[in-house]
């Protein structure tokens, strides 16, 4: 999957089903090339600008979300398992 395609996806909590935002970065083991954690924010309005440069504009991630609590990654949806 390529990075264009995840940033796309809506992140959901199953635990209480919440929309938690997009995937506006992602960390790489430099090593094997795995993903380690996510970061995702839901300033929406950053993406309609520059996609690229969301973390640059926004500042801080609202969630940096380990690879262990992805649950699955949907057509649509990230499904994540976080406290």
């Amino acid at each position: 999957m390529l990075y264009s395609e995840m940033r796309k996806k809506e992140v959901v909590n199953m635990r209480d089903c919440r929309k938690l935002g997009r995937v506006v970065d992602i960390d790489l083991d430099e090593c094997n090339g795995c993903v380690r954690r996510i970061k995702v924010s839901d300033k929406v309005h950053c993406f309609r600008c520059l996609p690229e440069c969301c973390t640059w504009l926004c500042g801080e991630p609202d969630y940096v979300i380990s690879y262990k609590e992805i649950k699955q990654i949907g057509p649509d949806i990230i499904v994540v398992d976080i406290c």
